[in-house]
């Protein structure tokens, strides 16, 4: 899945670590994250979303085509 959290993370600059620590998840899962070769589970994404204050489809793309 497509999303934009590297380019979040960079606009606050804010590390991996620093961002897996206030997601409580580890700079890997992070990296993991922000080179689409893992999903967050939905609890992790609505947290995402939470942090940088915008709804889930403003972070992930799901690559479905539809708004």
């Amino acid at each position: 899945m497509k999303n934009r959290l590297k380019v979040l993370r960079a606009m606050r600059d804010w590390s991996q670590a620093e961002l897996g620590g206030r997601l409580g998840v580890s700079r890997q899962a992070v990296n993991a994250i922000e080179t689409g070769k893992h999903d967050p589970s939905l609890p992790l994404a609505f947290k995402i979303a939470r942090l940088f204050d915008l709804r889930i489809e403003e972070v992930f793309d799901d690559g479905d085509g539809h708004d």
